[in-house]
């Protein structure tokens, strides 16, 4: 969680940080490059922290800069720094202790340690009735059958299951077997409906891992026994965290994405995402949902651009967010589904004519009763424009989005008051959602105005809303993307 580097200096410089922060990487490069001893310190294992940063520095994002005692800001504060200043505070770390009211440092803790690096240390439990299914995979049972005018590959009817089932049990414990199977989600009903269309015999059936959209996790059985949603949510995001931050570029400006596709720890992270198959959704708490799905839709866009490339077009970038898909608790969930079916409950998104979820869609359950705008800033699609990436926790899911929303808000490429103009410059984000924010731009403005941390930035724009007739005009949006290939 502190990582020191170049501590033969009596100062230090502190820089708070979270995994897979282009912008700390490419921050720690250039204080690097000055040769002056570095202190790490990562805010995702020490959330205690943060409220005291922000105290401090009067900011939600990272990194955040100290030399000693003085703050200098983030990686754009200290890039843009004039270069005798930054020879004076490199002296006065090089030659002055850290002094009393230096930033704080975390506690160790070794238990958290441990934890914290225990590469998503899932222990697999296999599931009672996994043997079963490869048992019955390797049969001669699953094969092609028509429905009417549809065909459907990998398929069995329920009365050939339990003629299979009889060689093994009686005749009643392989019609409960068989129920089983389905209530453990091992197998699901060809229709859409998720239900069966008459008797369990007469019920044509596919197992959930020969699922034919095409989904990241499919093709293998989800063998454990199902782990708690939200837990699996954490692991598997801070996996793929882990790996995204070992293959940003030096300057954190490029992610070398065929490099994390060859890393070892990949096929670890492939091997978890199978189990989020068979996970449990519908107990979920709304905290639980938004987490689950945040952590789940981040990892989703990464594990993506690994397996298909990077969208480089409109176009493409309109068929990657419709159809790179996982497979959770039974049912696939596109990117698409995920933003606009669950998280904004179920709402409309970009170039869509109609909701996600039908009325008789199994995933409207999942929806959020109302849309919650704060997920626009925890959502990170992979270009450099869009919000910072962070893992997120139900337990306290509303603080992290609203302290991700501040972050958003204090950078530029996010929002600019310009108040001789009278101007309001905002990211394309809340243009294209407008409606999660109010509808209109003055609701809009108020809207920011409440989630903005106290700063210049807020004070500016509360005395340009004061004045009355405000204009709101749309940043460009920078959808280039950050592979290095």
């Amino acid at each position: 969680a502190i990582k020191t580097e170049g501590s033969s200096f009596p100062g230090r410089v502190t820089v708070y940080s979270i995994v897979g922060c282009p912008h700390c990487v490419q921050a720690k490069a250039t204080l690097g490059r000055l040769g002056v001893p570095v202190c790490e310190v990562d805010v995702g294992k020490h959330p205690e922290l943060r409220a005291r940063v922000k105290e401090l520095t009067g900011r939600s994002s990272v990194p955040q800069i100290f030399f000693n005692s003085i703050h200098i800001g983030g990686n754009d504060d200290l890039q843009k720094m004039n270069p005798t200043e930054l020879e004076r505070l490199v002296n006065l770390v090089m030659s002055e202790p850290v002094s009393i009211d230096a930033p704080p440092l975390p506690m160790e803790s070794p238990t958290e340690d441990t934890a914290a690096e225990s590469d998503g240390d899932f222990k697999c439990e296999r599931d009672e009735l996994a043997n079963l299914v490869e048992d019955f995979k390797h049969g001669s049972v699953i094969g092609t059958h028509r429905r009417g005018l549809t065909v459907h590959k990998k398929s069995f009817s329920g009365d050939q299951l339990l003629n299979w089932l009889q060689k093994e049990k009686g005749m009643e414990e392989a019609y409960n077997t068989g129920q089983a199977l389905l209530q453990k989600k091992y197998m699901v009903s060809v229709s859409c409906s998720g239900k069966q269309e008459d008797s369990f015999g007469g019920t044509l059936f596919r197992l959930l891992e020969d699922d034919p959209h095409s989904a990241l996790n499919t093709g293998q059985t989800a063998a454990c026994s199902p782990i708690q949603a939200a837990e699996l949510s954490l692991i598997l995001r801070d996996l793929i965290l882990k790996l995204f931050s070992q293959h940003l570029s030096a300057d954190g400006k490029f992610v070398d994405y065929k490099g994390m596709s060859a890393n070892p720890a990949f096929e670890r992270y492939c091997d978890l995402a199978i189990q989020l198959q068979r996970v449990e959704l519908l107990s979920l708490s709304r905290e639980e949902k938004l987490a689950f799905f945040i952590n789940i839709y981040n990892a989703l866009v990464i594990h993506g651009f690994l397996r298909l490339g990077a969208p480089t077009n409109m176009w493409q970038r309109y068929k990657f967010f419709n159809y790179v898909s996982y497979l959770i608790g039974g049912e696939v969930f596109t990117l698409q589904d995920i933003e606009n079916g669950v998280l904004r409950g179920n709402r409309k998104g970009m170039a869509q004519l109609r909701r996600p979820f039908s009325k008789t869609d199994p995933r409207l359950q999942m929806a959020l009763p109302e849309v919650e705008p704060l997920i626009h800033f925890a959502l990170n699609c992979g270009a450099k424009g869009c919000p910072p990436i962070k893992t997120y926790t139900p337990q306290d899911i509303d603080n992290q989005l609203r302290t991700a929303a501040e972050a958003f808000l204090e950078n530029d490429d996010a929002c600019v008051v310009d108040s001789g103009k009278k101007e309001v410059r905002l990211s394309q984000i809340f243009k294209w959602y407008k409606a999660d924010f109010g509808g209109t731009d003055e609701k809009l403005l108020h809207w920011v105005l409440d989630h903005m941390a106290d700063s210049p930035k807020k004070s500016s724009l509360q005395d340009v809303l004061s004045a009355g007739k405000t204009k709101v005009c749309y940043l460009p949006y920078d959808w280039t993307n950050n592979s290095s290939h």
